[in-house]
C-alpha cells in the first residue's frame, strides 16, 4: 500500500497532504463525529506539525501502513480517513488494525465498509500478516455493523480508563477480529 493511491468503486484512498489540513480540522472537531471519542479542539497547526508527521512516519515502515484520506471519486468530496497500522494498544507481530473516521454526510452510504474491506483485502491479499483487528465503544452501533460486515467477529469487550470519559465509556470498548483463514474461507463461500 505505501504511498500508492487505493481504489475503491466509489473512493481514492490516498495520503495526506498539507492540503488536506483544513479538512482534517473539520472533521475531528465535529461533535457528531467526535461522538464516541471524545470532544477536540484541534488546531490547523497541530495537524500540521504533528498530525501529518505521525502519519506519514508510518508510511515509512513499508508497504501497508498508514493512514489515507478518502476522496469521492465523483467530484473529489473529502469524506474522511482509514487507517491500516499496527494497534496501539496492544501491538503483536502479525496483526494489523483497520479504522476510519468518516464526515456525517458520508455516514449511512457503506462507504466505511467499502473503504475497510478494501485495505482487509488487499493487506491479507499483498503482506503477510495473520489477523486485523479493530474496536469501538460498546455503544457505537455504527461502527460494530462495520466490523460485521466485514467479516470481523466479537472476540471481547475490555473497560479501559479514560481521564475524560464520554458518555457509554461505561459500557467498555468492544474488540473486533479477523483472521487470514476466516478471511480466506468467507471468500470460498457461495
Amino acid at each position: 500500500m505505501g504511498g500508492v493511491d487505493i481504489e475503491t468503486e466509489r473512493m481514492v484512498l490516498r495520503r495526506c497532504t498539507p492540503a488536506d489540513v483544513d479538512d482534517l480540522v473539520a472533521l475531528h472537531t465535529d461533535p457528531a463525529v467526535m461522538r464516541y471519542l471524545g470532544p477536540c479542539d484541534e488546531t490547523a497547526e497541530h495537524v500540521r506539525d504533528a498530525v501529518l508527521p505521525s502519519w506519514h512516519s508510518l508510511d515509512e515502515l513499508g508497504d501497508g501502513f498508514g493512514y489515507r484520506v478518502a476522496i469521492e471519486r465523483d467530484g473529489g468530496a473529502f469524506l474522511g480517513w482509514f487507517l491500516f497500522r499496527a494497534p496501539r494498544k496492544d501491538p503483536r507481530p502479525g496483526v494489523i488494525e483497520v479504522g476510519y473516521r468518516l464526515h456525517r454526510a458520508a455516514w449511512g452510504r457503506g462507504l466505511a465498509t467499502e473503504g475497510a474491506r478494501r485495505l482487509v483485502d488487499k493487506g491479507f491479499a499483498e503482506l503477510p500478516i495473520d489477523t486485523v483487528v479493530a474496536d469501538t465503544m460498546t455503544i457505537n452501533t455504527g461502527s460494530r455493523r462495520v466490523m460485521e460486515k466485514l467479516g470481523m467477529r466479537y472476540v471481547g469487550t475490555v473497560h479501559p480508563h479514560y481521564d475524560d470519559p464520554v458518555p457509554g465509556t461505561e459500557h467498555g470498548d468492544v474488540l473486533y477480529e479477523i483472521t487470514r483463514a476466516e478471511w480466506a474461507a468467507a471468500r470460498r463461500a457461495p
